[in-house]
């Protein structure tokens, strides 16, 4: 008995000093990547980060593995080695074990407290429920492009889309709408308020909100361009792996293409990073000139590398020459550009850059963007060319710098920026759009003169138009904590197929029931929403009832439920009464439901009306 007392204490002892010598390499690794992940990363999202997680590493900036390296990695191996030498001076003392058991617990303490930091920081929390909960409002509010009547113009007008990386209306100065003292972006501040940028007679520009899913880049590129955000469950989210990318979405590539257009990407890093070349080449069949491309067919010397892999300057002299190839061909064209000197952490300082702003490198960095833009957009419009085409100029998401945007108001409407140049349409509201990213691909469609049937696509508004943008209709925030959730139909478009709780009591299979909510005026004397439900389909058992939930506050607590009366010609209707609700100038929010004669209830739309004169609701179909 003492002998095997003997041996497991010694077992132990063992296990203590394995997994003391394991957890010194770990604890410090972990702690100084969680410093240096948010010190790089200030405005992290749970979903970019696994997003990227789950993506190819290919096209990575080699300066950010290097910093890693440096700040992270070699740090935790240096205090790896000083324990391991500690604790191999002291192996033959008697307190050894205690002093193995005691370091062993404060890097557990380490570990979990940077854990908690991480979790806390990210919202694991909120993420997590969110991932495990159905949201209908992407369901209800997607408009599909390839239902739609998209109809061009006989001459079709060439684009030129350049998403110019972190930039923000946020580096314009006070009285231009901006947040900074000093204008760091004066060029793009004139283009702004000289073209469209939906800011009504207002003397400041006017930019877009970045939503749930498209804060990082190639969130940003895909909800330009397909009006959805990149919000995908984590099991299936791997871009490195994916020989598809949402190849049930319409796209502004898919569309374009089916028009006769030649398209190109343009990029000074590997499209391969993210996920973009994969994306751009299924929808559209971009010819992709990247950083790759560049070097292998004499564009720059095979062994030249800056920053994420060419600089910008070289990308606009790339772009004069490939407009000049393509305006020479009888199709119309799309050139889609993607800067990056202005990525974060302070960007790339070319030499043609200037020192306006001392030692804050990003802002010479924004100002150097500025003026290449703009002395870009100069010589695009003196080409034969221009007066035949668009071009939109776009921030992809707003900027990841640690310190750049410290000393903003938490008050302050951080929006990226937009500009349409030359666009075939103009605006028909006077005042400023409350508009998303998602809202630009419906509206570059039109502002190349495409007329787009009910002026929405994907969950974008043509904000040429007079139609609502979703974030007039709902409101920032309540649209951020739906997207966060996950989304049948999202999923359908990825082409993922999953297992997934019940909603509302419903395993929703296969065909589930369908039908159309229209969502009328506010009508002030009754102080009613006329609400009607139609074309009703797939209900397996006859109809027991059709229901409202209706609320004004986001924690839903003034939630009332109706139930809607069966008219002669089988619709389903009802006045909402919206009395009980306290603010009379509120957005009443709606979702309704189908119950059949078992019991079983299916979600079958979500709506929103304001309580105003002449404000209509959303007359999106559920798909």
């Amino acid at each position: 008995m003492n002998k095997v007392k003997a041996i497991l204490i010694k077992t132990a002892a063992i296990l203590e000093v394995v997994l003391t010598a394991i957890f010194s390499l770990a604890a410090p690794l972990l702690l100084f990547s969680v410093f240096w992940m948010f010190r790089t990363w200030n405005q992290l999202t749970m979903d970019e980060l696994v997003f990227h997680l789950t993506g190819p590493l290919e096209g990575t900036n080699s300066d950010m593995v290097r910093e890693y390296l440096i700040q992270c990695a070699l740090p935790a191996l240096l205090v790896f080695a000083v324990i391991l030498v500690v604790l191999f001076l002291l192996r033959k003392k008697r307190f050894f074990y205690l002093i193995t058991g005691v370091l062993l617990l404060v890097w557990i303490l380490v570990c979990l407290g940077a854990l908690y930091v991480t979790a806390n920081r990210l919202e694991l929390e909120d993420y997590v429920d969110s991932q495990g909960s159905y949201s209908g409002f992407i369901d209800s509010n997607y408009v599909d492009p390839a239902e739609t009547s998209v109809t061009f113009p006989e001459q079709k007008r060439n684009l030129i889309y350049i998403f110019l990386e972190s930039m923000e209306t946020t580096y314009a100065d006070g009285a231009s709408g901006g947040a900074f003292e000093e204008n760091v972006i004066p060029e793009l501040t004139k283009i702004a308020e000289e073209n469209e940028d939906f800011s009504g007679f207002g003397a400041s520009i006017n930019g877009a909100h970045a939503m749930k899913g498209t804060t990082w880049t190639m969130g940003a590129m895909f909800a330009h361009t397909s009006g959805l955000p990149l919000n995908i469950p984590i099991g299936q989210n791997d871009m490195g792996t994916q020989d598809s990318f949402f190849a049930g979405a319409t796209t502004l590539g898919d569309i374009l293409s089916e028009e006769g257009y030649s398209q190109t990407l343009l990029l000074g890093s590997d499209a391969t990073f993210g996920g973009r070349r994969l994306y751009f080449t299924e929808h559209g069949d971009y010819d992709m000139v990247d950083y790759e491309y560049a070097r292998k067919n004499g564009m720059i010397p095979e062994d030249y590398s800056v920053w994420w892999g060419y600089e910008d300057e070289k990308l606009f002299q790339f772009a004069k020459e490939k407009l000049l190839e393509l305006s020479s061909q009888d199709n119309p064209f799309n050139l889609t550009m993607l800067t990056v000197d202005t990525h974060f952490e302070d960007g790339y300082l070319c030499e043609k850059c200037p020192d306006t702003f001392g030692d804050n490198q990003y802002a010479n960095v924004m100002a150097c963007s500025s003026q290449q833009v703009a002395e870009f957009i100069s010589w695009i419009q003196e080409q034969d060319f221009y007066e035949n085409t668009t071009i939109v100029l776009a921030g992809d998401h707003l900027t990841m710098d640690s310190d750049f945007c410290e000393n903003v108001s938490g008050d302050y409407d951080r929006k990226t920026y937009v500009a349409y140049i030359n666009a075939a349409q103009q605006t028909q509201k006077s005042e400023a759009r409350d508009y998303t990213t998602f809202d630009l691909f419906p509206t570059t469609l039109a502002a190349l003169g495409a007329d787009i049937e009910g002026d929405r696509l994907g969950l974008g508004t043509n904000l040429f138009s007079m139609e609502e943008t979703l974030t007039e209709t709902y409101g920032e925030d309540y649209m951020n904590g739906e997207l966060k959730k996950k989304s049948r139909m999202l999923n359908r478009l990825a082409d993922i197929d999953e297992d997934v709780p019940e909603l509302q009591g419903n395993d929703e299979a296969e065909e589930t029931p369908q039908a159309t909510v229209s969502v009328g005026i506010y009508e002030s004397q009754t102080a009613t929403i006329p609400i009607i439900v139609s074309d009703i389909q797939n209900v397996e058992n006859d109809i027991g009832s059709i229901v409202v939930c209706a609320w004004t506050k986001e924690d839903q607590s003034d939630a009332q439920w109706s139930q809607l009366t069966e008219n002669e010609d089988g619709t389903y209707g009802i006045h909402l009464n919206t009395l009980p609700f306290a603010d009379r100038s509120a957005v009443v929010r709606m979702q309704i439901f189908l119950l059949d004669d078992e019991g079983t209830s299916y979600f079958i739309g979500e709506k929103a009306a304001l309580m105003q004169d002449g404000q209509q609701g959303m007359t999106a179909n559920r798909s």
